[in-house]
Formats: C-alpha cells, structure tokens, sequence
C-alpha cells in the first residue's frame, strides 16, 4: 500500500517509525528550502511489517500538465523499517511507478545518503543509479587523539596556527547570524557560485530555528580585531554531524578559519557521543578538485555518494528533451550524463566546427 503523507505530525510519526532518518528527511527541512512553486510529500510504502518512506519535492514542468521531482539539497533517499538485504522490491516497484505515471511525473532526481547502505537495494531496477563521487567521514566512533592522526601533516600546522590567533563561539544573537550571511554571501562571490547558493535571510532564520533538528552556528573571532571572520553551519540528527555551509573573509583566509571550525566541531561532536561526522565531497562529485582535497585532508575514510534517475514517462521525456533545448545541444540525449532532467538544462552545448 502506497499513501502519499503532507502534514506534519504524520509526517514526523512516520520517521519516529523507520530505523534511522537523517535531519534531511525532516519535514521542517522540506518546508525550508521548497520553492513558492514546488509543494513537497513523503509517499510510505507499506507491506507487512515493511515501511519505505520517500520524501520529495515535486515541480510543475513549466508550459506542460506535467511534472518532476527531486530531493531536498543535500543527503535524502528512501529511509526503512525492517527492510532486509534480500528485499524483494517487485510490489514497491510496481505501485511507485503507478504513483508516478498517475500524477504526470515524467522523471524522478535523488541525491541518495551515503550512509544508507539499503537505498541501491530497495531502487533497484527503477531507473539507473549512478556513482557520484565519494564524501569524507570523520569517525567519530574513535578517539580524539586517533582521529587527529589521520589529518594531513600541513593540516595539523594550520589548525595550530588559527588557535593561536583565533577563538571559536557558538553565535546566539541575530546580530551574529546577520554577520555569518554578509560572510557566506562575499564567500559565494569569491567562488563565483551559482544563484541556487544565494539563500534569502528567511532560510538561515527558519534553518537555525528549526526544533526537528539540532543546528549550531560556530564562528571564529579574530583575537586580535574581535572581528568575525568565518563561520560555518553544523546540522545534527541521530547520531549524524553534518557539514552544512561556510564562509570566511578573504583578507583572513591565511588564518584559515574553516579548518579550525570543523577541527573545533569534531571534538564537540566526539564528546556528545556522536558518531558520524559529514564533511561532503567535492564540486560537481569530483574526487580530483580543490574542495575535495581540502575535505580529505581531515579523514580518509570515503563513502560513495550516489544519484537515482528515473524516468517514468520516456516518450514524453524525449518529446520534452526536443521541446526545451530544440536541437542545437550536441549532448542531445536520454542518457546525457551532463545534466538530469536533460530538459531542464539551462545550458546549450554546441558541436565545434571542424576545421
């Protein structure tokens, strides 16, 4: 049995049911980064003593009667209860792809949890899944003093060098919140980052503020100015730490205020019993960029992080692929590994002239 679920109290029995969810499955989260066009749901699958539950975000396909969906920013996926390695997902299968066919979704996007390791089981055979890099675990599990050996030899200086010159608080006021946006916001210019990124006041506000979840903002005073300089946003849930969004002041990135923020977060993290602490991957799922290698410095324990694609309806996919990017894009094609949906591309690559 499949039941689409969109209030809130239903929705947090739901996850007070399954094994283990993650603050990215919450319904608060949801409401938070949803567009005013875009209405979010958690459909449950039920059978027998088995539960599937998979929230999503879906969208109105703009001049059609259709639509698509995906997940939040960030870690989601189908989370369970009693759902076995050996899970027949024939039945799950079946009544999920009525469900979509009935509610004119053409295609489905998931960005699935790299610590879940049952979501390849339970998608299997519904669209592809495709590796996408890996992100970097901090083991929370170990000792503070194990944990730390495994830092790069450079790493250790720089941290050394920030608590040295620098303090870290837990900002309480909104005056604090207000400076850790102008930063994050200078930050995501320097990184020329794209507009999705440019979250609006209410989103820090409704984040910070949020009570299915525990969320701190940890800042770095420059000892000697008393100035803020970065800041970084730490999201815990269960036994998960998640790193979710930072930024420093270029003038002081010689401090390096980010590496001491995360460094700082690990031992508070570790002594309040956590167990798994998230630092992501790199840009775009790439093992080889700067970010990932800046994040790997801390911790070589690597999970993979995975995509699901799915799409319901392919003829009407094709149709929509011809409709929205006509036929100039060279990368013209249902299995584009450029972007998905390919018809919500807002990038037209063309053929080169051969000379």
């Amino acid at each position: 049995m499949l039941e689409t679920i969109k209030i809130k109290s239903e929705w947090d029995s739901l996850l007070k049911e399954v094994e283990c969810y993650d603050f990215y499955h919450t319904y608060d989260y949801h409401c938070i980064t949803k567009q005013c066009n875009e209405e979010f749901i958690l459909l449950k699958y039920t059978e027998g003593n088995k539960i599937i539950a998979l929230p999503l975000i879906l969208s109105i396909i703009p001049d059609t009667t259709y639509k698509d969906a995906t997940s939040v920013y960030g870690y989601c996926g189908p989370i369970t209860k009693n759902i076995e390695d050996d899970f027949d997902n024939t039945k799950f299968t079946k009544e999920i792809h009525t469900f979509f066919k009935k509610a004119n979704i053409i295609s489905v996007f998931s960005r699935l949890h790299p610590y879940y390791k049952n979501q390849s089981n339970i998608l299997k055979g519904i669209g592809k899944i495709e590796s996408h890099g890996n992100i970097v675990n901090i083991d929370l599990t170990l000792d503070l003093e194990t944990q730390k050996k495994q830092y790069r030899k450079r790493l250790k200086t720089y941290i050394n060098k920030a608590r040295k010159k620098c303090k870290t608080r837990i900002a309480n006021t909104e005056n604090d919140i207000q400076d850790f946006i102008k930063i994050y916001y200078e930050n995501m210019v320097r990184v020329n980052a794209e507009k999705k990124y440019y979250f609006d006041k209410k989103y820090f506000m409704k984040l910070l503020n949020s009570a299915d979840y525990k969320s701190e903002l940890l800042l770095v005073d420059c000892i000697t100015t008393g100035e803020v300089i970065g800041g970084a946003i730490f999201i815990k849930k269960n036994n998960i730490v998640q790193y979710h969004l930072s930024g420093a002041k270029e003038q002081y990135l010689s401090l390096n205020p980010i590496k001491f923020l995360i460094d700082e977060m690990r031992i508070i993290s570790t002594l309040e019993g956590y167990k798994y602490f998230n630092l992501g991957g790199g840009l775009g799922g790439s093992d080889l960029d700067s970010l990932f290698h800046f994040k790997s410095s801390f911790s070589k324990d690597f999970k993979n992080f995975k995509l699901w694609k799915y799409i319901v309806h392919e003829k009407v996919y094709k149709d929509l692929m011809l409709l929205k990017k006509g036929k100039e894009c060279s990368q013209l094609n249902i299995d584009c590994l450029n972007f998905f949906p390919c018809y919500r591309c807002n990038h037209i690559s063309v053929p080169k002239e051969i000379t």
